[in-house]
């Protein structure tokens, strides 16, 4: 099975990349199966058809000042292109319905009503946190004001507390996230290996799983994403599913890395098998 399974596209607001042309691209990079993930992030993000209208913020990108309008997926037209573009291509490539939620423990309940909206149309969610208190991570608004064992500390908290509050999801995505975004350089592991393993434990008992998403490569960083350290540890915790993803928001990255993060699980961590999912069930196969 070669799957990739974190995918943005135009229904994300951070990519404008057509759905179509992310699936052409899968078919022609030989995957079996893909998972379209595109962002929802209430907080920082209101929904399409919020009547209070959507969130523009002023921000600066490679050097020009632009505003950026912030929404979250217009979920009737993803899935209603999902279920197209299914059958269009049913005999070319395997296409799963998912969403990323950038959930926090001030969201959930709203993440609790969008998924009761839309239970019967989901394959697979990811439960990621882009911000703890509406504050982002890659703007540093979060770690501003703060030492590097704060932001660490108070976010890996943020997660475990988040993660006993919801349940409907499938996998926790880039769990060391703060890596790719911390200025001051890699935190130690050890020093947050006693609150790591407690999030791995908690997943483990609720049925999850965790990813590795291969844009760890496109960011530079010199280990993966989650690292390896905390692969072995949820392996050595008995954490059995594990999905891979390039987390690719144009066609260049995706499936990028996805055969290298398979050969580490298999040759370094000891883990056999990925997992893709169907109707928010993990179905196993041999690396």
């Amino acid at each position: 099975m070669y799957a990739d399974y974190h995918l943005h596209c135009e229904y994300s607001d951070d990519s404008n990349e057509p759905m179509e042309n992310q699936i052409r691209q899968a078919i022609a990079s030989d995957l079996d199966e893909m998972c379209f993930t595109d962002h929802v992030d209430y907080g920082i993000k209101r929904d399409w058809d919020d009547p209070e209208g959507i969130i523009i913020r002023h921000a600066v990108e490679h050097g020009k000042e632009v505003d950026l309008v912030l929404a979250n997926v217009n979920y009737p037209k993803y899935f209603a292109a999902l279920n197209m573009y299914q059958k269009k291509y049913a005999s070319s490539i395997s296409i799963k319905k998912g969403l990323e939620f950038g959930i926090q423990s001030i969201t959930v309940d709203a993440y609790e009503k969008l998924y009761a909206s839309y239970q019967d149309d989901l394959d697979f969610v990811l439960f990621s946190m882009h911000q703890v208190n509406n504050l982002e991570f890659w703007t540093q608004d979060f770690q501003k004001g703060k030492i590097q064992k704060e932001y660490n500390d108070e976010y890996y908290k943020e997660i475990y507390q988040t993660m006993q509050m919801f349940h409907h999801y499938s996998c926790l995505t880039h769990l060391d996230l703060l890596a790719r975004y911390d200025e001051n350089g890699i935190y130690p592991f050890e020093n947050e290996k006693d609150i790591i393993a407690e999030i791995l434990k908690y997943a483990i008992r609720d049925g999850k799983g965790i990813e590795i998403n291969t844009s760890s490569w496109k960011y530079g960083l010199k280990d993966t994403q989650p690292s390896r350290a905390i692969l072995k540890l949820y392996k050595d915790l008995g954490g059995k599913i594990i999905t891979v993803g390039s987390d690719a928001h144009e066609t260049k990255y995706l499936a990028s890395h996805i055969k290298d993060a398979y050969a580490i699980l298999k040759n370094e961590i000891g883990i056999n098998e990925i997992c893709t999912f169907d109707h928010m069930q993990p179905i196993f196969h041999k690396i």
